[in-house]
């Protein structure tokens, strides 16, 4: 399916995208509690960590094509549970939509998509995190219907 120059649409991720995506994750990164240092460029850790996503049946990395160029993506998780009568969960990460594309219905696109591979792989629910100085996103969550039930805690390893 080739999207037209007006129809955005959203898809799995290729191999060929992979570049634009280790460009969109950088400028997500930027704005976080720590910016990536390492100079801008696909790695073979980028290249390592989409084979094995891809390779994942319950990992999902989806973009929003828009005019012939991949313009936003995140990544679905869909996890076994314990809980719940053990019915999965799925986690949401890696939201991000370039900086001069926000704001025309892409993001709100890709959260539907990652809702309703949610639903038909019948998690109990959806979860994400979102770095406490996005305003703007927990503004845009919240208008999805996502509601702030938890607080997140992250240990992050700097070796």
């Amino acid at each position: 399916m080739t999207p037209d120059a007006g129809a955005p649409v959203v898809r799995e991720a290729r191999p060929q995208d992979l570049p634009r995506l280790a460009a969109l994750l950088r400028e997500l990164a930027q704005g976080g509690e720590h910016p990536e240092l390492e100079p801008p460029g696909l790695t073979d850790g980028h290249r390592s960590a989409f084979r094995a996503l891809a390779a994942d049946p319950r990992a999902r990395v989806l973009v929003l094509e828009a005019g012939g160029q991949v313009v936003g993506t995140l990544t679905v998780y869909l996890l076994p549970n314990l809980s719940h009568g053990g019915r999965p969960f799925a986690l949401v990460e890696n939201v991000v939509v370039a900086d001069g594309a926000r704001e025309r219905g892409y993001g709100r696109a890709l959260m539907e998509r990652a809702v309703a591979l949610a639903r038909e792989a019948g998690c109990y629910k959806l979860a994400l995190t979102s770095n406490r100085r996005r305003d703007a996103a927990h503004r845009f969550y919240e208008g999805l219907g996502l509601n702030h039930t938890h607080r997140g805690y992250t240990l992050e390893f700097t070796d």
